[in-house]
């Protein structure tokens, strides 16, 4: 089980397919919607079953298990990586087309909804979870967007609050789940130090192309960083396509005034893309 998929369904237990169908548009993630439509002869499950798969693979549901369901899941997760964005109708007989010793057949719906789409709130992904990100999740939790705070520490990341909105994954490598994000997302590395810093922002930056890349530290700090990733292949202008200082320039130098400063920073970001993209 990923970590992100173990997260969700930790915090939403006995929440029904539709209702992780809704979460999962809210934070911004692409899925694909399964359904047995029709089920003739001997099959594994009845007509109307139903399942979600996101590109980590079966999300939640289940259209009966075995080899009908292996072969749905990799024709969803193959919709996710090509972006199709149509739905699809596909009747495999289970002998045939799925090599199982059934002689029945069933007819399925595919319907992709992509990444960020309608009803997606404001994804911001925090890495990290020390004083100043105790100090900014509750500062950012009433807005409307989505919060994914990643640290590698679990101690760390259930002093934070919980609400509706917030997730939390506990993982050993955090830049390795730079690749899972959202398009939208606007990334914070706020990690406990430099080392920890750099391979997520290596990543977001060599890979991804994120709207907002903030890197909590000082001037020098970007300096070193900005020589380090250019030394490992980044060109030189993408390096420099990163905010650090992160936080608009007022307040003092404790963690509750450091968050306020970020989230003003963030908001004027959010506010600046909006009116760059209703205007063009």
């Amino acid at each position: 089980m990923s970590p992100a998929r173990g997260e969700r369904a930790a915090h939403m237990p006995n929440a029904t397919l539709y209702e992780h169908l809704v979460a999962l548009q809210h934070e911004g993630t692409a899925f694909v919607l399964v359904v047995l439509a029709e089920a003739l002869g001997s099959t594994p499950q009845d007509s109307g079953a139903k399942m979600l798969v996101t590109a980590a693979g079966l999300h939640t549901g289940t259209i009966g298990g075995g080899k009908v369901e292996a072969k749905a899941i990799e024709v969803a997760t193959a919709m996710l990586a090509t972006g199709e964005t149509s739905p699809r109708l596909v009747n495999w007989t289970l002998k045939t087309d799925v090599g199982m010793t059934c002689g029945g057949s069933v007819k399925l719906y595919f319907e992709p909804y992509l990444a960020g789409g309608a009803g997606a709130a404001w994804p911001v992904w925090i890495f990290g979870a020390g004083h100043v990100v105790q100090a900014l999740v509750p500062v950012l939790a009433p807005l409307d967007c989505q919060i994914t705070v990643v640290d590698p520490r679990r101690e760390w990341l259930d002093r934070l609050p919980r609400a509706r909105n917030i997730r939390f994954l506990e993982h050993a490598s955090p830049a390795d789940l730079v690749p899972s994000m959202p398009d939208r997302a606007f990334l914070l590395c706020l990690t406990k130090g430099h080392a920890s810093d750099r391979p997520v922002l290596q990543r977001a930056l060599a890979e991804r192309s994120f709207p907002f890349v903030g890197v909590i530290g000082s001037a020098a700090k970007a300096t070193v960083l900005r020589r380090e990733l250019i030394a490992a292949g980044l060109p030189p202008g993408r390096a420099e396509q990163f905010h650090c200082p992160i936080g608009l320039p007022f307040g003092k130098n404790n963690p509750p005034e450091i968050a306020l400063s970020i989230a003003a920073q963030l908001l004027s970001e959010r506010d600046r893309l909006k009116d760059l993209s209703s205007s063009g």
